[in-house]
């Protein structure tokens, strides 16, 4: 193992990420009463330019009012883009007026180290002027082909500098577009393509997450009627690496939290490793077999993998109010 190691800097829960438009403040009641472990109040691409200012209070409005964490919820924010004049309003009102009722703000098309910090310098300003104790975390898209070209370079200064990054999310609808690749398909796979389009895209960004401390996140699936083809993308991703996918429509909730759970069998399993190994370490070993297979420390790793999502699964479901 090398000396130089970036543990996850802060693990939550993420196995479903339901996005909702904070314009409309019915599916934002609606998401905070669902099963999903977090929700983001949208305040850019799902929200018309005309309705932002409207949507931007009514996300302040469900922060302070809504007991997020009594549902068992973490609460983000997507902000409105670096490019655009809404979202230095977008931090400093919501960070201004309701920082202390959130868990995350999530920057949308992240391009180079200065996007992060720019939005990190706001936030910190923000909680020292209002005197905020409950630290913010940030999560942030790569969904252009700028930021796929300096995702490590992002993820490697934030984990030196101590940074607030805490996620990184994988945008396939916008890094099409930004790669001008030929398909309108958001997260599915191109019967032109033989394989799956995004693989060496979304396995850049996970390796590059678990290098520096970072948790790794699919994001949507466009087409909510094809249940199987959102299941097969889901299962993809988690082959892969990643630890939750987004749900753009309720029905996709329920999806997720099964891809990305471990089965009891698998839970099962990784205990009896752990189990397995301490006899084998009592008796001065340092590998043991387990039906008919060697264990030995890299098993136990990826058990505990599994133990630690399996317990954080289980803390979930005892929450106040946590939806089943």
């Amino acid at each position: 193992m090398s000396h130089t190691l970036f543990p996850l800097r802060r693990p939550r829960l993420q196995r479903s990420t339901l996005a909702v438009p904070a314009s409309n403040p019915d599916m934002v009641r609606k998401a905070a009463d669902s099963a999903a472990d977090v929700v983001f109040l949208d305040l850019e691409d799902a929200v018309a330019p005309s309705e932002k200012p409207q949507a931007r209070i009514n996300a302040i409005e469900a922060l302070n009012s809504i007991d997020w964490a009594g549902r068992g919820k973490t609460v983000s924010v997507r902000i409105n883009g670096l490019d655009t004049h809404y979202m230095y309003r977008d931090v400093v009102d919501i960070m201004e007026q309701a920082g202390d009722r959130l868990d995350m703000i999530l920057i949308p098309k992240l391009g180079v180290w200065g996007d992060l910090y720019m939005v990190e310098a706001l936030v910190n300003q923000i909680e020292m002027a209002c005197g905020l104790t409950r630290k913010v975390g940030i999560e942030a898209l790569i969904e252009t082909a700028l930021g796929m070209a300096n995702v490590e370079d992002i993820a490697m200064r934030a984990a030196q500098s101590g940074s607030r990054l805490e996620a990184l999310h994988f945008g396939v609808a916008d890094y099409a577009a930004s790669m001008r690749a030929r398909t309108v398909n958001i997260g599915g796979l191109n019967p032109a393509y033989p394989g799956d389009q995004w693989h060496a895209s979304l396995t850049k960004m996970i390796v590059t997450c678990r290098a520096y401390g970072l948790r790794a996140l699919d994001g949507p699936f466009g087409d909510f009627a094809d249940p199987a083809g959102y299941v097969a993308a889901a299962e993809r991703a988690a082959a892969l690496g990643c630890e939750g996918k987004w749900a753009i429509h309720p029905s996709q909730i329920g999806m997720a939290n099964d891809v990305f759970s471990p089965p009891a069998a698998e839970v099962t399993r990784a205990r009896r490793i752990i189990e397995e190994l301490r006899k084998a370490e009592a008796q001065g070993k340092g590998a043991a077999a387990l039906d008919g297979r060697m264990i030995d420390a890299a098993s136990e790793r990826m058990a505990m993998n599994v133990i630690a999502l399996a317990d954080a699964i289980a803390a979930r479901g005892s929450a106040p109010g946590a939806a089943a």
